[in-house]
């Protein structure tokens, strides 16, 4: 995977759940928020998101001069598997 992943959940969402077993099964790294424990990263889920919907892949593309630019944002598991297992290359 060429981008680093972030994941935005909250402990009530059965398709945030679907989502963390999912990339444990196939040992997929990623920072992991869970909005109930960390509130302020709501603000910043919205900021990227334009939404509080959880789960929220975030794919932030590594870049050769640590230049950013615009993340990859999916909302919700179920129906974004196949984009997110092509995204990761499963």
């Amino acid at each position: 995977m060429n981008a680093k992943l972030e994941l935005y959940t909250r402990p009530t969402c059965s398709d945030c759940q679907e989502a963390k077993a999912f990339l444990g099964k196939n040992n997929i790294q990623y920072n992991s928020y869970d909005l109930s424990l960390e509130p302020q990263k709501e603000k910043e889920l919205i900021k990227v998101s334009g939404s509080r919907v959880v789960p929220a892949f975030v794919f932030k593309k590594k870049s050769f001069l640590g230049l950013g630019s615009k993340p990859k944002v999916l909302i919700g598991f179920e129906r974004n598997e196949d984009e997110i297992k092509r995204l990761l290359s499963l």
